[in-house]
């Protein structure tokens, strides 16, 4: 039997969808799957709806609505990447307060750093070349959790608070249907068109405990990779940032004593700075808070979403930026030429289905096996000065470097027989020269038809 509880009418109700009787509210109309466009799941009072919760306004209100709606039973899992804040403790009292039958917490820190962002910084990934995809990165392990409590819970149903208009919408939903294409999905802020002021209000009538203000500057999204912070004043891409956005980083312009740090590689895997040995976790918490005293790390992007719009995006991510730097610094010392050309495309594709919600596609496990086999030399340390915004590799050393200093020098004794380059010139340029006398020969030119 479907469950169809009516609100009572001194409750505000949060919007409705279209075409939806009020007082007829079940999860034949809320549920939305990615696979059909028209649901038909329905619920009983002993379903179960695992929410992906964040310890605010908008999942809070949404396990009372939720529950109010379906008469389902609603679990809130929370998942710790790092994000700061309130503790895991606090969210989960929060979560029973507002009416969930469970509150999963997990602290997910090491996880998100060895499993998603130590590919990350293998692949060197910066979506657009610049950003290090620090949202994209972590909504496939909040996927891959909220489907893990699913099961265990006996849910048939996820719900997130993603609104239509951004990226994580796709990613949360993109990667619950690689993983358990069985599950369906709610979006209430999306299908339904919460409001943050109607969100408030039904909070305010249910005394859920949450502070709460109806004008709040910016949208923040962080976790220890980093920090995205977006509208507010900033909506207006001719407004500078004010050094209010910024809470990972200090202002690059202050003066003060450069840091110079050597961060250590084994196979593409940072495993020492200054000779200490650090986790992945250790190494970007510590280069978040080396590199951020610097001021390093602080992006202002105009940036492509995947539904089709621009928008403007400030970004700090001290630690992944610095680490990115050295890697890449010794990729050039220990990649062979043509392996580290075809590298770069395969980057930028990596980053592009990061972004796009493909963290799970046959693609980008195919390019994760590539990525692999390119970093099975990339092993030695890297020296950086960090000062004034920026991180400049000032020192290279590896065992595995392609670099022979026997070969490269200009001083007397080296090794390198230059009585070979002539014929090789010769032989390069082939192609060209023959193509030239082609050219000549039909009345063409490189440029194009020669004129009469």
């Amino acid at each position: 039997m479907v469950a169809t509880p009516s609100p009572p009418s001194s409750t505000p109700s949060l919007p409705q969808a279209q075409n939806h009787d009020p007082h007829q509210p079940d999860l034949e109309l809320l549920v939305t799957t990615p696979h059909t466009p028209t649901p038909t799941t329905s619920t009983t009072s002993k379903d179960r709806i695992v929410l992906a919760y964040s310890g605010g306004l908008d999942t809070s209100v949404a396990i009372g609505w939720l529950g109010d709606q379906t008469g389902a039973e609603v679990i809130a899992v929370a998942v710790d990447v790092g994000q700061g804040g309130e503790d895991l403790d606090t969210i989960r009292k929060r979560a029973l307060a507002c009416g969930a039958v469970e509150a999963v917490v997990v602290d997910a820190r090491d996880e998100f750093a060895e499993e998603f962002c130590l590919p990350a910084l293998r692949t060197n990934a910066l979506y657009m070349d610049r950003y290090p995809l620090v949202s994209a990165l972590s909504r496939p392990l909040i996927a891959r959790h909220l489907v893990r409590a699913a099961g265990e819970q006996g849910a048939t149903i996820v719900s997130h608070g993603c609104t239509g208009k951004g990226n994580d919408q796709v990613r949360f939903e993109v990667g619950i249907a690689a993983l358990a294409p069985h599950l369906s999905v709610i979006a209430p802020v999306r299908d339904y068109a919460w409001t943050r002021e109607k969100a408030i209000e039904y909070a305010d009538e249910h005394d859920l405990p949450i502070d709460v203000t109806k004008k709040s500057p910016y949208s923040i999204d962080q976790n220890v990779w980093g920090r995205a912070v977006e509208t507010g004043f900033l909506e207006d891409i001719w407004n500078a940032p004010i050094e209010d956005v910024y809470a990972y980083s200090d202002n690059p312009a202050t003066p003060r004593d450069s840091d110079e740090v050597v961060i250590s590689f084994d196979n593409g895997v940072p495993v020492a700075i200054d000779g200490q040995h650090v986790t992945m976790l250790q190494a970007i918490e510590q280069l978040n808070r080396r590199g951020g005293a610097q001021g390093v790390g602080r992006l202002d992007v105009i940036e492509d979403r995947l539904v089709g719009i621009k928008s403007r995006e400030v970004y700090e991510s001290p630690g992944a930026l610095v680490l990115i730097e050295a890697h890449r610094e010794l990729e050039s010392v220990t990649v062979e030429r043509e392996l580290g050309r075809f590298k770069k495309g395969v980057e930028q594709r990596w980053s592009e289905l990061v972004y796009d919600g493909q963290w799970f596609s046959p693609l980008k496990r195919s390019l994760d096996a590539f990525v692999d086999s390119s970093q099975q030399h990339v092993s030695g340390d890297i020296r950086l000065t960090l000062h004034a915004g920026k991180a400049v590799a000032t020192g290279r050393r590896s065992a595995t470097s392609l670099y022979d200093f026997n070969l490269a020098t200009y001083d007397e004794g080296d090794s390198f027989d230059q009585s070979l380059a002539k014929g090789f010139v010769e032989l390069w340029g082939l192609p060209s020269k023959i193509a030239a006398r082609r050219d000549q020969r039909v009345g063409t030119t490189a440029g194009g038809p020669t004129t009469p």
